[in-house]
């Protein structure tokens, strides 16, 4: 197998959707050297391509636009796992369905997961950041049921401390509450006084600088409002407890540019904030500007010759 380790890997995710045509249309504004990229695709789901960037070609189906069908989740599962076996510098995934993937039997809750149970190693976890150019939210827990989210002082700990080594840097961390209020001094829950304010002492005894947890409802009232004022948030970046919590906010400040980037993993990977589209597929006016701000940012992240502007 040749050696991929300089290249950025891009997988167009589920062939139904608008991943192949937001590649096409991402790598043809960048105009990227073929020599930097590598598509995981097939050469028939790239119609107006105009580099010729280097392809491992996968079989396809037949393409239906706008359907769930088992044959695209197993050509969005092989790949992953063919983006993680040839060991790029990076990897960008385009968007998958979830129920495409379980459909083809893979039960996986998204992309992250895939990557995680290919990709970890020595106790390597996973996680999810999203990055814009305003703030960062990271999720404590990702693709879950609300019903089922669970926090303990040690699984912030752990996570905090990952995401802190990511940064490297004196990075300001604002934290969110569990319960609305943060919890009303425990009228409203005790979850911040009995779990989270105990993680967050331990977290600043390590030199970490976060916050006690705060109300979401208003502590990004002002991460938005610098955002839609071109200006920096207050804090560098906002924890998140669950998904919607954290994504709503941001995508409110970013929609377009918002990256989701996933940490922790021997490879960075980075991709669109938005899903497959089933409903606008096959009519070309999918937006890219999500899809190009992810291999924008998978270029960042892994230090770039500056002959190269992004």
């Amino acid at each position: 197998m040749n050696n991929y380790k300089t290249k950025i890997a891009i997988t167009t995710g589920d062939y139904n959707g608008i991943g192949a045509e937001i590649t096409v249309k991402a790598l043809n504004e960048l105009d990227l050297p073929s020599s930097e990229v590598v598509i995981i695709s097939n050469p028939q789901l790239l119609n107006g391509l105009k580099n010729n960037y280097e392809i491992i070609s996968l079989p396809v189906d037949t393409v239906e636009y706008g359907k769930l069908s088992k044959q695209s989740g197993e050509f969005c599962f092989q790949s992953l796992k063919t983006a993680c076996e040839i060991s790029p510098r990076a990897i960008v995934t385009a968007p998958v369905s979830k129920e495409a993937l379980h459909l083809a039997g893979h039960k996986f809750n998204g992309q992250t997961e895939v990557l995680e149970h290919f990709l970890a190693g020595n106790g390597e976890k996973a996680e999810m950041l999203f990055i814009s150019d305003y703030f960062d939210v990271f999720l404590l827990t990702r693709h879950c049921p609300l019903k089922e989210i669970k926090i303990s002082k040690d699984m912030i700990i752990d996570k905090v401390i990952r995401l802190n080594k990511f940064y490297n840097t004196n990075t300001k961390y604002a934290l969110c509450s569990l319960n609305p209020h943060a919890g009303e001094d425990g009228i409203l829950g005790r979850e911040e006084i009995e779990i989270i304010i105990p993680a967050v002492e331990e977290l600043r005894k390590m030199g970490i600088d976060i916050t006690n947890p705060l109300p979401s409802d208003t502590l990004f009232v002002d991460a938005v409002q610098n955002s839609i004022h071109s200006k920096k948030a207050p804090f560098d970046c906002y924890i998140a407890m669950y998904h919607d919590q954290g994504l709503i906010p941001i995508k409110s400040a970013a929609p377009y540019t918002t990256v989701n980037t996933t940490i922790g993993l021997p490879i960075i990977r980075t991709s669109p904030s938005h899903g497959t589209a089933f409903n606008i597929a096959g009519k070309n006016i999918a937006d890219y500007q999500s899809m190009m701000a992810a291999i924008k940012t998978a270029y960042k992240l892994t230090k770039h010759p500056e002959t190269i502007s992004l």
